[in-house]
């Protein structure tokens, strides 16, 4: 068990140092008339795969070892972020990725009993869209750019106008980008039911105590 334990938390800080790097860089490509840049960071292809590991450590061991993981996930990820990028970053996702993946945490296991693809989805789901607004908001907006300016950085928020997916009105790149970013999240939560499925038949939740006596 521990030897599973440490292969999730290692799987989940990987993912969120992963995340916290790639967020900074947007996806420099042309889909036609759309440019990908204002729409997409390499961090929403990532960043995904942390819900996957909580939910199948959810599924095997329950919600207490799932918060484990997240929590040294968390611990260890953000001191990593702190020495790899930015201190806004840094802070912005640990919040988002704390209060998001707790979301996670207890929307599957309120639904863990019904049909197999919907706690995962629906989990990965709401945890998806909190998890964006929370780090956009707080990594991006320029009301939140006095947190790297008090560590004497430059503002690195991102609120010039851009077309809000590539096509729509001007509107803060941030919200564009944080748009996109939740609508490559939505695709991967469909995409990772796949292994999920093919993960859950091979890692069975632990049976339930039997009663004393």
């Amino acid at each position: 068990m521990f030897a599973r334990f440490s292969v999730a938390v290692l799987a989940m800080v990987v993912v969120v140092t992963a995340s916290n790097i790639l967020v900074q860089y947007p996806v420099q490509f042309d889909l036609g008339p759309v440019h990908l840049g204002d729409i997409l960071t390499w961090g929403a292809f990532t960043y995904p795969f942390a819900f996957l590991v909580s939910d199948l450590t959810n599924r095997h061991d329950g919600p207490n070892r799932a918060r484990l993981v997240v929590l040294a996930g968390f611990v260890v990820g953000l001191a990593l972020s702190f020495w790899l990028s930015t201190p806004r970053i840094a802070i912005a996702s640990g919040s988002a990725f704390l209060i998001g993946q707790l979301l996670d945490i207890a929307v599957f296991q309120r639904l863990r009993n019904r049909y197999w693809l919907i706690p995962p989805l629906s989990a990965s789901l709401f945890g998806s869209l909190l998890d964006t607004a929370i780090f956009f908001t707080l990594a991006f907006a320029p009301a939140f750019a006095f947190i790297d300016l008090g560590f004497g950085m430059a503002d690195g928020s991102l609120g010039f106008p851009a077309p809000w997916l590539g096509i729509g009105a001007e509107v803060p790149l941030w919200l564009s980008l944080a748009s996109g970013d939740f609508a490559v999240k939505f695709l991967a939560a469909l995409l990772l039911l796949a292994p999920y499925r093919v993960l859950m038949g091979r890692i069975m939740p632990l049976p339930a105590p039997t009663p004393a006596g």
